[in-house]
């Protein structure tokens, strides 16, 4: 069996494409091969690293990358995760199937350290809800 690519983006490609990254490549070993990028990548959020390490996977060694980098490279799945993203992305993903999955922003919260990281958990749980819906129906 030919593994599917896909390619989960972001703005900053700290957060959310991150925890999709490591969610999808994690919970479809050998199905599916997952990558992240970012319109304007900042860095590696280290509460997502933290809220990943929690159930497991250690994403401690992604790097925050521009999606340029993926210039030319053959996707079946390009999904955009934040609405930034998803009206930023550019043509050259041409014929791929473009999904836009949108999640709330965890950096964007405020509060006690416990509501933050919460937050991040709840979005992480959400993504990874989503993505086994997603994947289990797309490649059944």
């Amino acid at each position: 069996m030919v593994m599917k690519k896909v390619l989960f983006l972001c703005t900053g490609n700290s957060c959310r494409s991150q925890m999709a990254e490591g969610l999808v490549n994690h919970d479809f070993a050998g199905r599916l091969e997952a990558f992240s990028a970012g319109t304007a990548p900042h860095g590696l959020n280290p509460k997502a690293v933290a809220v990943m390490a929690e159930i497991g996977i250690d994403i401690s060694g992604h790097s925050s990358d521009h999606l340029s980098k993926y210039q030319g490279e053959r996707f079946d799945y390009v999904i955009t995760l934040c609405g930034d993203a998803n009206e930023t992305c550019p043509l050259f993903f041409g014929g791929v199937q473009r999904i836009h999955m949108g999640f709330e922003d965890p950096p964007r919260f405020t509060g006690t350290e416990a509501e933050v990281m919460a937050v991040y958990a709840r979005v992480r749980d959400e993504i990874r809800r989503q993505m086994r819906e997603f994947f289990d129906r797309e490649l059944a």
